[in-house]
């Protein structure tokens, strides 16, 4: 696992690459499905969640259009921490997020799939095999002329 290190000045040390990183580079290892660990660098506490909530924070301030959290949702987020025994929310989160997740990625199998089988990739394959298949009988003719000019 990835030991990212958090300094004083509030800057991120990759130990492995030995270089200093940024929110955005943590976000390409997590999109790349790389584990790492993020941790004060004097007291070696785990900071990761709090590292991942920037990161979350980043995102939903970049840009407008892609907000997951609303005000409304916000808010009945912090009434659960207030709650006097809080609901068991984080794994349902975790559990239907992943999912969503699959759900996603096997619609966009299935599309791929689809459009991959559509009518004008059908007629470009058919195409490429009649132009392989007439291809081959030429060679296959002029090898046999060939044969045959060199048996006179």
């Amino acid at each position: 696992m990835r030991v990212i290190r958090k300094y004083a000045n509030r800057r991120l040390y990759d130990t492995q690459q030995s270089r200093y990183v940024t929110l955005e580079d943590l976000r390409c290892l997590i999109l790349e499905e790389e584990p790492f660990r993020v941790e004060d660098a004097k007291s070696g506490e785990d900071l990761t969640r709090t590292i991942l909530l920037s990161i979350i924070i980043e995102q939903e301030q970049a840009d407008g259009d892609s907000e997951v959290f609303s005000n409304d949702l916000l808010q009945q987020l912090i009434r659960v921490y207030a709650m006097a025994r809080p609901l068991p929310l984080a794994r349902y989160l975790e559990q239907g997020t992943q999912l969503m997740l699959e759900q996603q990625k096997r619609l966009q199998d299935q599309w791929k799939q689809a459009m991959r089988n559509s009518p004008m990739e059908l007629m470009r394959e058919m195409a490429e095999d009649n132009m392989r298949f007439w291809r081959n009988t030429i060679t296959k003719a002029q090898q046999k002329e060939d044969d045959d000019e060199g048996k006179q």
